[in-house]
């Protein structure tokens, strides 16, 4: 397992932009799928993006086009840039690291859209 804690949520209005950085432990992150989860209140968790090791992306389809997930080995980050914010976007964000059937979770970051 590795060690994540997620930064970089806050209050925006509709149609704005945020930033959410994951920052990992370990020496191996770079082998790992990783990955944004969200939770908003009375509803299960979902998936948002995820990133393998070698780049390649998927995205729900209710962000498509609107959010981009991407990774910095080297600092072993992830990140997801979310762009044209709606009110429904509003959860807590989770990041995940993935190696076959272990997973490791941060402890979430609010991300709130409104005006």
């Amino acid at each position: 397992q590795v060690g994540l804690v997620e930064s970089g949520g806050g209050l925006v209005q509709p149609g704005g932009s945020l930033r959410l950085s994951c920052a990992a432990s370990g020496s191996i992150f770079r082998i790992y799928v990783a990955g944004w989860y969200r939770q908003a209140p009375g509803k299960q968790r979902e998936l948002v993006a995820a990133i393998t090791s070698g780049g390649s992306t998927n995205y729900a389809d209710s962000v498509k086009g609107r959010f981009t997930i991407s990774r910095d080995n080297g600092l072993k980050t992830v990140y997801l840039q979310m762009d044209s914010l709606k009110p429904e976007d509003t959860a807590v964000y989770y990041c995940n690291a993935r190696l076959g059937g272990s997973d490791s979770w941060g402890q979430g970051t609010q991300v709130t859209v409104s005006s």
